[in-house]
């Protein structure tokens, strides 16, 4: 296909502005997972199609890493064998994979497997981090880095990785590439110091919540896909749709991780429930909320220093429907992260890309 036939197709795609619900594959966007005979999506099954990449990119995880610190590399090890589903990396080798057929390549590129791993490594970064400023003791289900080695080795940690992973970066000599990833980084910091002075603020708009959103999940996913793009050489125009894809995608994420806080235990969440608003950080569910039941301003602005004042606050959310109308907004992102993968041509690639969309939505189904 020829660079103008594409991007007149993404420009078609890209004016679209009814949800589009039956995905290459068949499957339908929003599902319900509760209808009879539907099997649930398994991320395994979406991700079989690129399973040899993400083997090898674990085996290539603990090493890239350096040896020169046994504790610093201690710590690394810990966090990339506590689970997690490598769903940034599968990402990668998804749209990798998808946009090289495009481009008549047989193989991805070393740039495109080394491109996976700098993100994991990133990602890795910002969780260590992360559960610094947040004073987190799970993660995954198991204890953090600075439970288990203290605030120093976990900061450390996290800075030698995003420092390693920059070194990676740089010796992908792809300018574009550099600058779109070095942004993520700046955003993840962006995103925090914002985030800070926000605690406790019941005015926070649903427009400030998406942009804390997109710098905390949305800046790395739709970086790490539109980069793929690039690698695998298309047009400018279904890198533009990868990107948006994986904006999209990412804020759908972050938007059902917000609402499963209010709705899973912390078994189920592997940390303790409603934790983000304990901790004065309004999410989604909340904002929606607040719109329409003036006591739970009240609560909030008390930062439940009363006894049952959680506990309230959760059901007001719940009976003043924060959780359906931050479910709509879910799939409202989810519907426009399908309409952005309509710039490729029909794969078993596409297919998991779109299955990652519906895997999203049936975890608050």
């Amino acid at each position: 296909m020829s660079g103008r036939r594409q991007a007149v197709r993404c420009r078609i795609s890209a004016a679209q502005t009814q949800p589009v619900d039956v995905l290459s594959s068949g499957a339908v966007v929003n599902p319900k997972s509760s209808e009879p005979g539907r099997i649930p999506i398994s991320v395994s099954s979406l991700l079989e199609v690129v399973s040899e990449d993400l083997q090898m990119l674990n085996n290539n995880l603990k090493s890239i890493v350096g040896a020169e610190n046994p504790v610093l590399i201690s710590a690394a090890e810990h966090i990339f064998g506590a689970g997690g589903k490598r769903i940034r990396p599968a990402l990668v080798f998804l749209v990798s994979r998808a946009t090289a057929q495009i481009a008549g390549l047989k193989e991805l590129t070393t740039q495109h497997q080394r491109l996976a791993e700098i993100i994991e490594m990133i990602h890795t970064a910002s969780l260590m981090h992360d559960d610094v400023l947040d004073d987190s003791g799970m993660r995954r289900g198991k204890e953090t880095i600075h439970q288990l080695y203290g605030t120093r080795v976990a900061v450390l940690a996290g800075d030698f990785m995003f420092a390693q992973s920059s070194w990676f970066l740089a010796n992908l000599e792809n300018l574009e590439v550099i600058k779109l990833i070095s942004q993520v980084i700046k955003d993840f910091c962006s995103g925090e110091i914002k985030q800070a002075p926000g605690l406790f603020n019941r005015d926070i708009t649903l427009e400030e919540y998406l942009l804390k959103s997109y710098y905390k999940t949305a800046s790395l996913t739709s970086a790490s896909t539109k980069a793929a793009a690039i690698f695998s050489g298309v047009s400018s125009s279904i890198c533009d749709q990868m990107y948006e894809y994986g904006r999209n995608l990412g804020l759908s994420f972050q938007v059902v991780d917000d609402i499963l806080d209010f709705t899973q235990s912390a078994e189920q969440l592997g940390k303790p429930a409603a934790s983000d608003l304990v901790k004065g950080n309004l999410t989604a569910p909340v904002i929606f909320a607040l719109e329409k039941e003036p006591e739970l301003r009240d609560i909030i602005d008390s930062e439940f220093t009363e006894d049952g004042s959680l506990e309230k606050a959760i059901e007001l959310i719940h009976k003043c429907g924060g959780i359906k109308r931050a479910q709509d907004l879910a799939k409202e992102k989810a519907d426009l992260a399908i309409q952005n993968l309509q710039c490729l041509p029909p794969s078993k690639f596409r297919s998991s890309l779109e299955g990652m969309v519906m895997y999203n939505l049936e975890r608050i189904d």
